[in-house]
C-alpha cells in the first residue's frame, strides 16, 4: 500500500535526523499523484529557526518545486502529529490530506507533544497566555489591505 510506503519514508527521515543531530525526531513527505515531490526534517538544532519544522520545510520545498504556494492535490505524510503552526501552513497551502504516525499523546512522555499549543489556540485571543493586543492604526497612511486589493484588481 502506497500510504505505508510514504509514511515509512517520513519515519525514516525522522530517525536519520536524530542520528545526524540536525533537529528533533520529525520527518515529512509531500506526495502529488503518487510521487514524492518534497521531503523535510526538523532542522531547528541546525538552523536555530523555531519554524524549521519538518512539515514547514517540506511545504517550502514543494512550493519551490511546483512554483506555486498552492499545493492543491498534494498529500502530506508526517512522522508526528503536526503542531498548530504546521497545521496552519498545511491549510494555507491547500494540501488535500494529512497522515501522521505518532500522536501528541504518544509524544508526551518524550516532551515532544504540542497539545498545550492546541489548547492555547482554542481559547479566545484575549484569554491566551501570550499577550496579544490590537493597536489601532492612527496614521493617515494608506491602508495596506486596501493597497493590496487595488493592486490585485489591476492585474
Amino acid at each position: 500500500m502506497e500510504i505505508s510506503k510514504f509514511m515509512k519514508q517520513a519515519i525514516d527521515l525522522a530517525r536519520e535526523n536524530v542520528k545526524i543531530k540536525h533537529g528533533r525526531p520529525f520527518g515529512a513527505v509531500i506526495v502529488k499523484h503518487g510521487e514524492v515531490i518534497a521531503t523535510g526534517v526538523n532542522d531547528i538544532l541546525e538552523t536555530h529557526d523555531p519554524t524549521a519544522h519538518a512539515e514547514i520545510q517540506a511545504i517550502r520545498k514543494a512550493s519551490q518545486y511546483l512554483q506555486t504556494a498552492q499545493l492543491t492535490g498534494c498529500e502530506l505524510y508526517a512522522s508526528g502529529q503536526p503542531c498548530p503552526m504546521c497545521l496552519s501552513a498545511i491549510h494555507l497551502s491547500g494540501v488535500k490530506a494529512v497522515y501522521f504516525a505518532y500522536s501528541n499523546e504518544q509524544a508526551t512522555e518524550f516532551g515532544l507533544s504540542t497539545a498545550h499549543l492546541y489548547e492555547q489556540m482554542a481559547l479566545p485571543i484575549e484569554k491566551q497566555s501570550l499577550p496579544i493586543r490590537q493597536i489601532e492604526n492612527t496614521t493617515d497612511s494608506e491602508h495596506p489591505y486596501e493597497l493590496w486589493d487595488n493592486i490585485k484588481r489591476v492585474k
